[in-house]
């Protein structure tokens, strides 16, 4: 099961299209440049995509639209 669900992002999000290339570019820029929003210890999740989802839940990644 993907923590943080899904369906609460969305609400923040807007769309599942939209959310997918959020996560895409993230994950991109986590592999390349290590700059996580949160310490090591603070993110439930141990794979760069989950990373991501915890940022969007917890408003670090700001969407303009």
């Amino acid at each position: 099961m993907i923590y943080p669900s899904i369906d609460k992002i969305l609400n923040q999000v807007g769309s599942k299209y939209l959310l997918v290339n959020i996560v895409a570019k993230r994950v991109q820029e986590l592999k390349e440049k290590k700059n996580y929003q949160l310490k090591e210890e603070e993110y439930t999740s141990s794979k760069d995509i989950g990373r991501t989802l915890e940022e969007i839940s917890k408003n670090l990644i700001h969407i303009e639209k």
